[in-house]
C-alpha cells in the first residue's frame, strides 16, 4: 500500500471527497484516508502522479510519504523521518497564535458590543451616544478577527468551488452571514443620521457573533489538535526507542557509526544498559535482555550465543557481540511501527456508516439552514431572528465528530496493542478480532511449546537412572530425530557425556541400534524392543498410561538386559489452560487442530480444556476445517504463521503467535510477539474495548447532531421558548470533536490482560 500525505482536510466530508476522487483513478483498487493523521493509503497499480493529481483536482494537496535510497530500498532513518513528520503536531503552535490574536481583538469588540450596550460600561467620549462610530469600530474589529482566521473562509470557499462543501464551509457561511447582515443593518442606520431610530441601531448588529464564531471554533480546533496528538503517543514512544548509533567492530576495534550505516553481516557490540541497534544473532557473551518495550513482557530474557536479539531492546547485564541480521526498514522495530501506522491508515468496516453520512452531511445542513431561515421569515419573525436560527444551524452542526469517531479509537487501540506486543495489521482486523465466536488453535508451538522434552525417566528393576540415561544418550546422540534431541538435552542437563558407539543404524518407524564396547544397544518403540528383550508387564502398563497422557514412551535395552523407559512429550505451555478457560469465559468456543495422532490430541485437549480436538490433519485439511467452522460463526485461527498459512488466510482473523523477530507474517491479520496463548485473549479483549469505544463515539456524534440541529433551528421555541444563540452553537461545535477524541483516549486505561470483566457475549 502506497502512503501519501494529504493537506487541506478539515472534516469527514473532506475525507469522503478525497476518497471518491482517488477511487476514480484507473488502477486504484482500494483507498483509505485518515483525517486523524492526514494520510492516505492507496492499493493498486495507479501511478503516484495520477493519484496526486486527483487529490489536487478535488481541492486538496498530496505528496508521497516514503522516500527511497538510490538502490530503491527504504532506509530506516528515512522511514522514521516520514512517520515522525506525519505525526508531528504542527497545527497546535499555529492555532495558539491565531487564538491569542483573536481573543485580543475579540475582547475589545465584546466590550463595546455587549459591555457598553448591555451593562453601560464606560467608553471614550467620542463613542458615547454615537451608534455609527460604535458600529464602524465593531465592523473593523470583527473583520480583523475574521482575517486572522481566514483559513476557515479559504478552505470553505475552496470546498464550494470544487462542489465539496465541508465543515469550514459551514463555519465560513455562519460567520459571513452574521457579518453581512450586520453591515446591511449598519447602512440602514445611516438613514437616520447614525442614531438608534426605527429599531435600527447597535442592538441589531451581530458583528460580535461573526468574530466569536470563528474564535470559538479555533478553540475547538486547538483542543482537538492537542488531544489528537495524544492518540499517537504510543507510536511516537516506539519511534523514540530507535537507537541513533551503533558500535561496530571493525579490524578488532570498536567504531561508533550512525545506525543507518550498519549492514547485514556486520559485527556490533552492545554494552550493559545500551539498546540493541539492529536485529542480530549473538556471537559472544551472555546477558539478560529487556524486551518489554516490544513484547510487553516485564521479565528480562536470558540470551546466549546463537540466540537472536532485536532492535530497541535493552541489554541489562553482560557484554554482547552480535552479527547484524536485519537492518533498516527490515528490523523488528521498523516493522512494528509500520504495522501500527498502516492500521491507523486503513478503515474499519464500522466506519462505513459515518462515511455515508459524512458524504452528504454538509450539503444537507446548508439546505436545512436556508430552509429554517425561510420558514421563520414566513412565520412573521424578523430577519435578525430568522438569520440567527439559520446561523445557529450552520455553526452547531459537526461532521468532524463523525469523521473522528472511528479513526481516533483505531489509532489509540493499535498503540495500546503495540505496547503489549499485540500488532493489528489493519483496522478491519482490529474490529474483527472482537467479533470472534470460535477460536481454532494449532497444537504444536501454540498450545504446546513446540519442543519435545523428557517428562518421565523410569528405570527397570535392577537398573539405575544413570544407566538408563547413559544408554539412551549413546544411541540418541547419533540421531537427528526431534525426540532424540530431547533425550540428548535431558541427559546433558544431568551432566552426562555420550559414550562412543559403532555400527549405528536407524530403522524408520521402529528405533535405533548401535554397538558399545562389543555390546549391541537398542532403543525405540515397544514392538521393536520386544525382539531383543523382555519388557515387564508393569512397565508396559505404566507406558500405556503415559501414552494416554499424550506422551511418547521410548524403551532401551541391550543384548543382555532391559534398562527401562523414557517418556518424551511436547510440553503444554503453562498459560494454555488458563487461556482456554478465559476464552470460554468470553463465550468463545475452542477447537484444536493437529497433525498428531488421535490419542495424543485427545490427551492434550483434555489437559487444557479444549472443547473439541481434530487429529491427523494436514495443512490443507486445517483450511477445510476452518471453512466448515466459518459456517457456524466468526472464526479466529491461531497458529505459527508458516505451516498454518492456508488456515490463517481462510479464517476471519488469522493470528500468528510467537512470531518473535519475524513480525511480518504475511498470512496473519494479527501478530503476537510473545509465545503466549493468553495474548489471544488480550487481543480479543482489546478489540472488544475498541469496538465499544467506537460505538460510544458514533452514538455521541449522531446524538449531538440529532439533538442540537433541531434546537438551533428553533423547533422548541414556539412551545418552550428555547432558542440557541449562534455563539453558544459555535462553542458546542468546538467541544464535540474534543469530547470524541477524549473518549477514545480512555482506551489507554484498558487492562488487556485483566479477565475479571470478561462477559459471555459481545453486544
Amino acid at each position: 500500500m502506497k502512503q501519501y500525505k494529504v493537506t487541506g482536510m478539515s472534516c469527514a466530508a473532506c475525507v469522503s471527497r478525497v476518497e471518491k476522487a482517488v477511487r476514480k483513478v484507473p488502477g486504484v483498487t482500494e483507498v483509505a484516508v485518515s483525517l486523524l493523521t492526514n494520510s492516505m493509503g492507496v492499493e493498486g497499480t495507479a501511478d503516484a502522479a495520477a493519484v496526486i493529481a486527483a487529490v489536487e483536482n478535488a481541492g486538496y494537496g498530496a505528496s508521497e510519504r516514503v522516500e527511497e535510497n538510490r538502490d530503491g530500498a527504504v532506509s530506516e532513518r528515512s522511514l522514521y523521518r516520514e512517520q515522525e513528520e506525519a505525526l508531528r503536531d504542527t497545527e497546535t503552535p499555529k492555532l495558539k497564535k491565531r487564538l491569542a490574536a483573536s481573543i485580543g481583538f475579540l475582547a475589545v469588540l465584546m466590550y463595546f458590543s455587549m459591555g457598553h450596550s448591555m451593562w453601560d460600561w464606560p467608553v471614550p467620549a467620542f463613542f458615547e451616544g454615537n451608534d455609527m462610530a460604535q458600529a464602524l469600530l465593531q465592523m473593523i474589529l470583527s473583520a480583523i478577527v475574521m482575517l486572522i482566521n481566514r483559513q476557515f473562509f479559504r478552505n470553505g470557499l475552496r470546498g464550494v468551488l470544487h462542489k465539496a462543501p465541508n465543515m469550514d464551509t459551514l463555519v465560513a457561511l455562519g460567520s459571513f452571514a452574521a457579518f453581512g447582515y450586520s453591515v446591511v443593518m449598519m447602512f440602514a442606520m445611516t438613514q437616520h443620521g447614525g442614531t438608534d431610530m426605527s429599531g435600527h441601531g447597535v442592538h441589531d448588529l451581530y458583528f460580535e457573533s461573526a468574530a466569536m464564531i470563528v474564535t470559538l471554533i479555533t478553540v475547538g480546533k486547538l483542543l482537538e489538535a492537542h488531544s489528537k496528538g495524544k492518540t499517537t503517543d504510543a507510536l511516537k514512544s516506539l519511534m523514540k526507542l530507535a537507537p541513533q548509533t551503533a558500535v561496530v567492530i571493525k579490524d578488532g576495534k570498536e567504531v561508533t557509526i550512525p545506525v543507518s550505516r550498519v549492514a547485514v553481516g556486520d559485527l556490533f557490540a552492545v554494552r550493559p544498559g545500551e539498546s540493541v541497534p539492529v536485529d542480530g544473532v549473538i556471537e559472544e557473551g551472555c546477558s539478560a535482555v529487556d524486551e518489554s518495550a516490544l513484547t510487553g513482557e516485564s521479565i528480562p530474557v536470558d540470551k546466549e550465543p546463537g540466540d537472536t536479539v532485536v532492535s530497541a531492546t535493552i541489554n541489562r547485564s553482560g557484554y554482547l557481540v552480535c552479527r547484524a541480521a536485519k537492518v533498516g526498514a527490515d528490523t523488528t522495530l521498523s516493522q512494528i511501527i509500520q504495522m501500527v501506522s498502516d492500521a491507523a491508515a486503513t478503515k474499519a468496516p464500522i466506519a462505513k456508516i459515518a462515511d455515508r453520512v459524512s458524504g452528504v452531511f454538509v450539503p444537507v445542513v446548508i439546505a436545512i439552514a436556508v430552509l429554517v431561515t425561510g420558514i421563520w421569515l414566513l412565520a412573521g419573525e424578523g430577519i435578525g431572528f430568522a438569520l440567527a436560527r439559520g446561523i445557529s444551524v450552520l455553526v452547531i452542526s459537526c461532521p468532524c465528530a463523525l469523521g473522528l469517531a472511528t479513526p481516533v479509537a483505531i489509532m489509540v487501540g493499535s498503540g495500546v496493542g503495540a505496547k503489549n506486543g499485540i500488532l493489528f495489521k489493519t483496522a478491519a482486523s482490529l474490529e474483527a478480532a472482537g467479533r470472534t465466536e470460535i477460536v481454532v488453535l494449532d497444537k504444536t508451538g501454540t498450545i504446546t511449546e513446540g519442543q519435545p522434552r523428557v517428562t518421565d525417566c523410569i528405570p527397570a528393576q535392577g537398573a539405575a537412572s544413570d544407566e538408563l540415561l547413559q544408554t539412551a544418550l549413546a544411541l540418541e546422540a547419533k540421531s537427528e530425530h526431534p525426540l532424540a534431541r530431547a533425550v540428548v538435552a535431558y541427559a546433558k542437563e544431568k551432566g552426562l557425556e555420550a559414550e562412543p558407539v559403532e555400527a549405528f543404524a536407524a530403522m524408520p518407524g521402529n528405533g535405533l541400534c548401535a554397538k558399545r564396547n562389543e555390546e549391541m544397544l537398542y532403543g525405540g518403540n515397544e514392538r521393536y524392543i520386544r525382539r531383543y528383550a523382555v519388557i515387564p508387564p508393569e512397565m508396559s502398563a505404566r507406558a500405556a498410561k503415559l501414552a494416554s497422557e499424550g506422551k511418547t514412551p521410548l524403551y532401551f535395552a541391550s543384548e543382555e538386559r532391559f534398562y527401562g523407559c523414557l517418556a518424551v512429550a511436547d510440553v503444554v505451555r503453562e498459560s494454555s489452560r488458563q487461556a482456554v478457560q478465559e476464552l470460554k469465559n468470553m463465550g468463545i468456543s475452542t477447537v484444536m487442530l493437529t497433525g498428531d495422532n488421535e490419542r495424543t490430541a485427545q490427551a492434550i485437549a483434555r489437559k487444557v480444556g479444549v472443547e473439541r480436538a481434530v487429529a491427523d490433519v494436514l495443512p490443507a485439511g486445517k483450511e477445510e476445517e476452518v471453512r466448515r467452522l466459518a459456517q457456524k460463526g466468526k472464526v479466529a485461527m491461531v497458529g505459527d504463521g508458516i505451516n498454518d498459512a492456508p488456515a490463517l488466510t481462510r479464517a476471519d482473523v488469522g493470528i500468528a503467535i510467537g512470531a518473535g523477530t519475524d513480525v511480518a507474517v504475511d498470512a496473519a491479520d494479527v501478530v503476537l510477539m510473545k509465545s503466549d496463548l493468553l495474548d489471544v485473549c488480550a487481543a480479543i479483549r482489546l478489540s472488544r474495548a475498541v469496538i465499544r469505544n467506537i460505538h460510544e463515539n458514533l452514538f455521541w456524534a449522531f446524538f449531538y447532531n440529532i439533538v442540537c440541529i433541531p434546537l438551533a433551528a428553533g423547533v422548541w421555541y414556539p412551545a418552550f421558548g428555547l432558542k440557541l444563540n449562534p455563539m453558544v452553537g459555535a462553542a458546542a461545535m468546538s467541544l464535540s470533536s474534543f469530547c470524541v477524541v477524549m473518549n477514545a483516549l480512555r482506551l489507554n486505561l484498558v487492562r488487556v490482560r485483566d479477565s475479571s470483566r470478561d462477559h459471555r457475549k459481545y453486544k
